[in-house]
């Protein structure tokens, strides 16, 4: 192959800065590099709500099939988005150092900001906000029964431009997507109680299966604390059969050889929910997710899992 490594990304500007920061990185480690801009289907359709669009996939089917036609060498992609089973052919290559992983809610304008608003607001948030990810939906309307929920997609910045012309009150983000490209507002809060989504704010590299060269450079970059973190919400997620279009999160930590884990399962509508929250040694680490998730299904989220898979 070419010793230049083609880096394949979407064209948004979260998605090119993840990619020039693998390139900046690739470099650093004496690997020449250059960016490749591939248009995906979830940038092209805007006002479909993502768990209509069959969306498992819809951000990364564009750059794997770039990579499957040796059009790139390598794709990076927001973790989340990426499905749990890779394409036949293409491997993951590396796992980048973890941002933050929380969600933000955005205020419309500093002069909305309210903290107490939504940290101690009860069960009543009598305002219309915006989302377009139904775990984020099912996790607000848990909280806070009957609030006026509105879709809203596109790019980071598309979004922010029409949180700031709407009449909602605000709206939520990845925070690490905000903060990757300084656009975190002022009028913004971390909602602690929200559990992300697996693999929140980590960002993966995948190449092409024996391609040596590439996946080579592509270690100089992993991080193996992220790696196993990610794996276990990944492996939980697949096992409960979740995707972007189920509210499934989870979130592990690692703490003095131990993980800390956090999981649930919703209803799209918030009114059933299952948690579970467990603490295990790092050693245990392989197939943690798996059981987990089986530990969930079998304190009462089977019930909420089955729904999904009628209603499809």
């Amino acid at each position: 192959m070419n010793s230049v490594i083609r880096i394949g990304t979407r064209e948004s500007e979260l998605a090119v800065w993840q990619a020039t920061l693998v390139k900046d990185s690739l470099e650093k480690s004496g690997y020449e590099s250059t960016l490749v801009y591939i248009k995906s289907d979830g940038d092209v359709d805007l006002k479909t709500p993502l768990y209509e669009m069959g969306v498992q996939g819809i951000f990364t089917k564009s750059l794997d099939i770039a990579l499957l036609n040796d059009t790139i060498d390598m794709a990076v992609h927001s973790m989340k988005d990426v499905p749990t089973q890779l394409p036949t052919g293409i491997v993951q290559a590396a796992v980048l150092k973890r941002g933050n992983y929380r969600d933000l809610f955005v205020f419309k304008n500093a002069d909305l900001y309210d903290e107490k608003a939504i940290q101690t607001a009860g069960t009543s948030f009598e305002h219309a906000i915006a989302t377009s990810s139904i775990r984020r939906k099912a996790q607000w309307l848990n909280r806070y029964p009957g609030t006026v929920m509105e879709n809203l997609r596109g790019n980071v910045n598309s979004r922010m431009r029409k949180l700031a012309e709407s009449n909602w009150t605000g709206a939520i983000f990845a925070a690490a997507g905000l903060e990757r490209i300084g656009l975190r507002p002022t009028h913004s809060i971390e909602l602690d109680w929200m559990l992300p989504a697996p693999a929140q704010g980590a960002i993966m590299v995948v190449g092409r299966a024996n391609e040596e060269y590439v996946l080579g450079a592509a270690a100089t970059l992993h991080d193996e604390l992220t790696a196993t973190c990610t794996r276990i919400e990944r492996d939980f997620l697949r096992e409960l059969m979740g995707g972007c279009s189920t509210p499934i999160s989870a979130l592990a930590i690692i703490e003095k050889d131990m993980i800390h884990f956090k999981g649930n399962i919703l209803s799209v509508d918030g009114t059933q929910k299952v948690n579970i929250e467990e603490h295990i040694p790092l050693q245990q680490a392989d197939g943690a997710g798996k059981q987990l998730a089986l530990e969930l299904l079998q304190n009462g989220g089977k019930a909420i899992a089955d729904s999904f898979k009628h209603a499809g």
